[in-house]
């Protein structure tokens, strides 16, 4: 009886980080149905070892590996919050197929889990950071003039600027930039260009 109980907390639970978490903030509907897979696949092959003679943990090192191959090899590539709830969901998966001595304690550790993801990816926290992919219409092979050009075109204190390709043919810098906004360009939409001069 206590199996069926954590089977529906982590129902519950996984349909909270997506549905209550997850979708509303950064809707992408295709990993939806990733992390409910991922989510409802690891508890069923958990339980159905727990309850036979193969080893636990050979079994969760097999899904943790699978998991890990997938995400890895995905065309399409992922925001490391993304990896997050990818891990959320998993562990939500083998908290509720593994018995503990006490249900309520794999129910406070799911909760600790969805806790720390409401919190971590909250739109408030470090909210006046932002992260772009630029491409400058010059090629600029200086470090400080780099620096002083981005926080020109933002409006913002660069904090690191990496150089991801220097085109000297067509005149052109592709760089990785980490910034902060204060005041009202904080509540602009995160990843938004600047000026016409610099694209996402």
């Amino acid at each position: 009886m206590s199996q069926l109980v954590l089977f529906a907390i982590d129902i519950c639970a996984v349909a909270l980080l997506v549905f209550g978490l997850y979708f509303p903030r950064h809707r992408r509907r295709d990993l939806v149905v990733a992390y409910l897979g991922v989510n409802v696949g690891v508890l069923a092959v958990a339980s159905a070892l727990s309850a036979s003679n193969v080893g636990a943990g050979l079994g969760l090192g097999l899904a943790l590996f699978g998991v890990l191959s997938i995400i890895r090899l995905r065309s399409t590539e992922l925001d490391q919050h993304e990896v997050a709830y990818y891990f959320s969901a998993l562990a939500l998966g083998i908290l509720g197929a593994l018995s503990t001595t006490s249900v309520w304690l794999s129910a406070g550790l799911m909760g600790l889990i969805l806790v720390v993801m409401f919190l971590g990816d909250h739109p408030r926290l470090l909210r006046h950071y932002r992260h772009q992919i630029m491409v400058l219409d010059s090629a600029v092979t200086d470090q400080v003039t780099l620096v002083a050009q981005l926080e020109q075109l933002l409006g913002a204190r660069v904090h690191t600027a990496t150089v991801q390709r220097l085109d000297l043919v067509n005149e052109t810098t592709l760089v990785d930039v980490r910034y902060s906004v204060k005041g009202r360009a904080a509540t602009a939409a995160p990843g938004a260009p600047a000026t016409a001069g610099a694209h996402r």
